[in-house]
């Protein structure tokens, strides 16, 4: 979802699985958002206080909620457009953009 004026897109995911979950939640799994028109990789947006506006769980529980907050800082990225999101290995493709 485009938030923060267009210069965040936010990503919300349910846990299902906490065993296949567990890759989403390790510090070292890079996570981006790539725009599948362009594939320009968006990277986790940083706060000057708070580091890496990303969620991690030693121990992910099914049906709990969790967030990425991805920087859209040149609003490249609209409402509508395909999507892939990529956490270390794991990649889930054709997102749409709300």
């Amino acid at each position: 979802m485009v938030t923060a004026n267009g210069q965040m897109l936010d990503l919300r995911y349910k846990v299902l699985d906490p065993e296949r979950a567990a890759v989403l939640f390790r510090n070292d799994a890079k996570a981006y958002l790539i725009d599948e028109a362009t594939g320009k990789e968006v990277p986790i947006a940083v706060g000057t206080k708070v580091g890496h506006l990303r969620q991690y769980s030693d121990q992910p529980q099914a049906g709990k909620i969790y967030f990425i907050l991805f920087a859209n800082r040149e609003r490249a990225i609209k409402a509508g457009a395909k999507v892939t999101i990529r956490i270390g290995d794991f990649r889930a493709e054709h997102l749409t953009v709300e």
